[in-house]
């Protein structure tokens, strides 16, 4: 089935993600793909099918993808495991690549049988964050290593519709965003939203709803609209909690804790912690939050651009923050706010995000803020400014954000 699959599925190749992977095919290690649905994960599995066919064109491929009817059946470990084993062949090397696993129940017991008995290279994808890390961590802890996938980035999108880096296609980009079945739906804001809508009502009812048992789904859709208006915005449960005792919804903190935790776990939206950069600790209490595609989040609350402009470009810095394998969170310097702290490897990026700097008082807070931290590690002012993009002010760089999405620091 493989085979009729991927020749009526081309696929355009996503090198950030497949590049990370290859050097640990053939390895004793369970590959996880994991990322929100309809982010590609199924076609960065195909990408690396066809490499190892490549590769070894007698190479046996053994594929199951949870959303197709012949794989219905697959309910449990028991099951996985004697379907994988009827379909080893012998004198040559065995492939197995399990899309949504988590729909099948204790699919850990079945991985753990197989990795022991080394009988095939293992693959797997899945769109619950908990289910994926929990089981794994307990089951198969060392054993198991993970690649989240994202939306396109910026690059990717420019790549996926043959354009050129301009402020105009910044602008599409940072309206419809970067789900990869944009390339088929088009980029026309009517019909992208139409289709974001539907993707973002499967996530909300397949990944948070049906899988949490949540019932109060007028609740959970308030909490969403909460999200998509605060991106970028500083808040504890406790108000969330307040703001929607204004909507006349009476909820505790804790359940609203609750509500925010599938919604994570689902990859839908990203909790971002407050980092005390002088005291080098991540505080407890107060944090982001931001989307894991920009144009779901605007198809949920439109996208006004006077209103919202910076909220996206937050956003948008932030995913390619976290494309590029950093770790991300919320800056504090004694009184003062840093959009973003990333580190990756022990090094650190400190970025300020600001849609123009239009007078001397935004400037002064823009770079200020970053100047009082006395290292030598790089810093960014993000702007959409086209004329003061590219200049260095006491050594921080200000750059375009099309500039700066581009760019793999």
């Amino acid at each position: 089935m493989i085979d009729e699959i991927l020749k009526a599925r081309p696929f355009i190749p996503r090198p950030i993600y497949t590049e990370r992977i290859k050097p640990f095919i053939d390895k004793a290690i369970i590959k996880v793909i994991s990322g929100q649905r309809r982010v590609g994960k199924s076609y960065i599995l195909f990408q690396l099918i066809e490499d190892i066919k490549q590769a070894d064109a007698l190479s046996n491929i053994i594929y199951i993808n949870k959303e197709l009817n012949p794989y219905e059946h697959i309910t449990d470990d028991d099951i996985l495991y004697h379907f994988v084993k009827d379909h080893l062949k012998d004198g040559v090397k065995n492939y197995l690549f399990v899309d949504e696993i988590q729909e099948i129940a204790h699919f850990e017991k079945a991985l753990r049988s197989l990795l022991a008995e080394n009988c095939c290279d293992l693959f797997c994808s899945g769109s619950n964050a908990n289910m994926l890390s929990g089981e794994l961590a307990t089951f198969l802890a060392g054993r198991y290593i993970e690649f989240t996938v994202h939306s396109l980035g910026y690059d990717e999108f420019l790549n996926f519709f043959q354009l050129d880096s301009s402020t105009e296609n910044l602008n599409k980009y940072l309206t419809v965003g970067g789900m990869p079945f944009l390339k088929v739906i088009g980029l026309d804001d009517t019909s992208a939203f139409e289709y974001l809508r539907n993707v973002y009502s499967t996530i909300l009812l397949k990944d948070v709803v049906a899988r949490e048992g949540i019932r109060n789904i007028t609740f959970l859709e308030n909490l969403v609209e909460f999200l998509a208006d605060n991106v970028g915005n500083l808040f504890s449960a406790n108000n969330i909690a307040k703001y929607l005792k204004l909507q006349r919804t009476s909820v505790t903190t804790q359940a609203v804790l609750n509500y925010l935790k599938p919604l994570a776990a689902a990859f839908f939206v990203y909790k971002v912690p407050r980092y005390d950069i002088a005291g080098l600790r991540v505080f407890e209490v107060g944090e982001k939050y931001y989307f894991e595609d920009i144009g779901l989040r605007n198809s949920i609350r439109g996208f006004n651009r006077r209103k919202d402009i910076n909220k996206v470009m937050e956003n948008a810095v932030y995913l390619h923050l976290i494309r590029l394998g950093y770790k991300v969170y919320v800056g504090r310097f004694e009184s003062t706010e840093v959009d973003f702290v990333a580190e990756k490897e022990g090094k650190f990026i400190y970025v300020q995000v600001a849609y123009m700097l239009t007078d001397e008082s935004t400037v002064n807070r823009e770079f200020g803020n970053l100047l009082k931290i006395e290292d030598n590690y790089r810093k960014y002012v993000v702007t959409m400014d086209e004329y003061s993009a590219g200049s260095n002010y006491n050594g921080i760089e200000q750059m375009h954000l099309k500039d700066f999405l581009l760019t793999k620091l």
